[in-house]
């Protein structure tokens, strides 16, 4: 996986939702290594790892809890997210700002 596994929409949430530069620098750091543990879930990266950010809502601790949620099964953390069932893009439009 390479540096564009961070969508800009998902880049600027965790900004926003992580305004610390250290704790953004290492939410996006997670994020890279989850993209690559995940790759061959068939899934949208995006989807996956805006699913973890979105649980998170700016608390590192659930974002660790949300990250080690996906590791062990990824449609847990889809269904935690709100992005599991069919209109999942929708809501993750409405939640990150349109692609």
């Amino acid at each position: 996986m390479t540096e564009d596994s961070i969508s800009a929409r998902l880049h600027e949430r965790i900004r926003r939702d992580f305004p610390d530069h250290d704790a953004a620098q290492g939410v996006e750091g997670a994020l890279r290594a989850l993209a690559v543990d995940l790759g061959d879930s068939q899934q949208g990266t995006e989807r996956l790892l805006a699913a973890a950010v979105l649980i998170a809502d700016g608390d590192l601790k659930q974002f660790r809890t949300a990250v080690a949620l996906a590791r062990e099964d990824w449609r847990d953390l889809l269904m935690w997210a709100g992005l599991g069932n069919e209109g999942w893009q929708g809501a993750l439009d409405e939640r990150l700002g349109s692609a």
